[in-house]
């Protein structure tokens, strides 16, 4: 029973911690959901369920929706291949120094302001004097291209960047997951004939499988609450609202028609979407933790 007590005195503030900035923002956001809130009236209405029975019916919102899923499923897949490969590269670097080098390399463009990586590559995409432009017309003789002022363009740019500003991060946890692998298992493949290919399907991913799972939830969930990005370069949801997810329109409608109510409903989905997604992506992931 000491015991007992002294681990509850040494979590009460991660648990103060996340009553306060986790669990009493989602009991607050959900409770406005309930109302026509506007921050700046003085009195808001309840109204039920109006705010969650008005999205079926709102265009944007599915349009948002689907955005969303489509970013996250292609970016959180392609990051996880990239990933790996990168990994294994490097981890089959024989120096050191040349494995801490790369991922150091990897690792920088994680290190700077997304919003400020966005501004940059914002004029990297530029139509008239851009430089992906200037190179596919020298190298391919490729007409310029509005990748940011057409439809159905401005996605695959915002994930091309996407997975530009956020490789680093896991090529880091698999790369620590891939030298936590005893050099044994692979010396023992080496000698039954394996190569390169075979050990790492038999053993190396195997063996990840903790690290796997981690990541790739924690990857969905920080794909999900993007949002930097879609602000700077697809501006206003972009053509056709092409550029519009979830995030960006809780944030248009929170701060710019101040209808808090509807934003907070929306974030509800947001946050149930995630929860359902990540439930079903450690199911079909599963591993055991305990040894």
């Amino acid at each position: 029973m000491k015991n007992n007590r002294f681990v509850y005195f040494v979590l009460l503030p991660i648990f103060l911690l996340l009553a306060v900035f986790f669990v009493l923002p989602i009991a607050g956001g959900l409770a406005i959901s309930f109302f026509d809130y506007n921050p700046l009236r003085a009195i808001n209405h309840f109204i039920g369920f109006e705010n969650f029975g008005k999205l079926m019916s709102d265009k944007i919102f599915l349009k948002s929706t689907t955005n969303t899923l489509v970013f996250v499923g292609t970016t959180v897949t392609l990051n996880i291949f990239i990933t790996l490969v990168l990994a294994q590269l490097i981890s089959m670097l024989p120096w050191p120094k040349f494995r801490s080098f790369f991922r150091v390399i990897f690792f920088m463009p994680c290190v700077a302001p997304l919003i400020a990586s966005s501004v940059v590559w914002g004029g990297l995409y530029a139509t008239k004097y851009g430089l992906i432009n200037n190179m596919l017309k020298t190298f391919f003789g490729i007409s310029p291209v509005n990748w940011l002022g057409t439809a159905s363009y401005v996605m695959p740019a915002i994930i091309i960047f996407t997975l530009w500003a956020d490789i680093g991060y896991n090529i880091i946890l698999f790369s620590a997951g891939m030298d936590g692998i005893p050099t044994d298992f692979y010396e023992a493949a080496e000698i039954d004939g394996a190569g390169m290919v075979k050990k790492f399907f038999y053993i190396t991913l195997p063996l990840l499988g903790r690290t796997v799972s981690f990541v790739v939830a924690m990857t969905i969930i920080s794909h999900f609450q993007m949002f930097a990005q879609f602000q700077v370069l697809a501006k206003l949801g972009g053509p056709e609202n092409s550029g519009n997810v979830l995030t960006y329109y809780i944030y248009k409608t929170a701060f710019q028609t101040k209808d808090m109510g509807y934003a907070s409903a929306i974030a509800v989905v947001l946050f149930v979407l995630i929860m359902i997604v990540t439930i079903i992506q450690q199911r079909l992931n599963r591993v055991e933790w305990g040894y």
